[in-house]
């Protein structure tokens, strides 16, 4: 059950969290970002790369994962990276994102994929949504967008990963290929988490807050 619930409580604790922190500085939000970034690159070597590799020829599943990577390089091309924390809302554009919408939910869907009974990835991808959630929220409020196209925007969000998992589980045909997406999947984690890691960095300094948010990431997931 934990694996359908947890991403979508992710959003909702994001939510929450928006509306707690946003008049406030953004040192936290960067923080936890980089303990997301860590925690899910870590899980992701830790469970899905020797899953996929095991199951897979290894040139075969080089060449998934790239494709992976690839695919999340054409998301940001419309969601402009709000799936490691940057969202541009302008305040005066009424119009909705649906390029945004789209993409990040295209995004959130293959993420259902990743969730399996055997694995820890549901933790990874909870942990990830929580910061990516409270920023896009963030965002939303600022804009001029109707109440009632933020809510629909968020619950569609919420309940994609879920989705995934559930046709990932119910359909054979996509069950056939699970290690095919899973591979896929590994590539869009590597590009979203590395790019979470190194665009937190301030000017490439070292930064204490972040290394040790880093450690405890990358420990947590190892623990787990």
């Amino acid at each position: 059950m934990n694996k359908f619930l947890f991403p979508f409580l992710a959003v909702v604790i994001g939510f929450v969290l928006a509306q707690i922190t946003s008049k406030q500085k953004s040192v936290n939000t960067k923080l936890l970002l980089s303990f997301s970034g860590a925690f899910l690159l870590a899980l992701t070597l830790f469970e899905l790369l020797p899953e996929v590799y095991h199951h897979l020829d290894s040139k075969l599943a080089g060449v998934y994962i790239v494709s992976g990577i690839l695919l999340q390089l054409v998301l940001e091309l419309f969601s402009k990276g709000a799936e490691h924390g940057h969202v541009h809302v302008h305040k005066e554009d009424t119009t909705f994102p649906w390029s945004l919408f789209i993409s990040l939910c295209l995004h959130s869907f293959l993420e259902g994929f990743a969730i399996h009974d055997h694995n820890d990835m549901v933790y990874g991808i909870l942990i990830h949504k929580i910061p990516v959630a409270a920023i896009i929220t963030m965002f939303l409020l600022q804009s001029e967008y109707k109440k009632i196209q933020i809510a629909g925007f968020l619950t569609v969000f919420a309940l994609m990963t879920p989705l995934g998992t559930l046709i990932s589980i119910t359909s054979e045909a996509v069950a056939h290929y699970s290690q095919v997406f899973n591979a896929i999947v590994i590539g869009v984690f590597f590009h979203i988490s590395t790019t979470i890691l190194f665009e937190s960095s301030d000017g490439h300094k070292f930064n204490l807050s972040k290394f040790i948010s880093i450690i405890l990431g990358v420990g947590i997931a190892y623990l787990i």
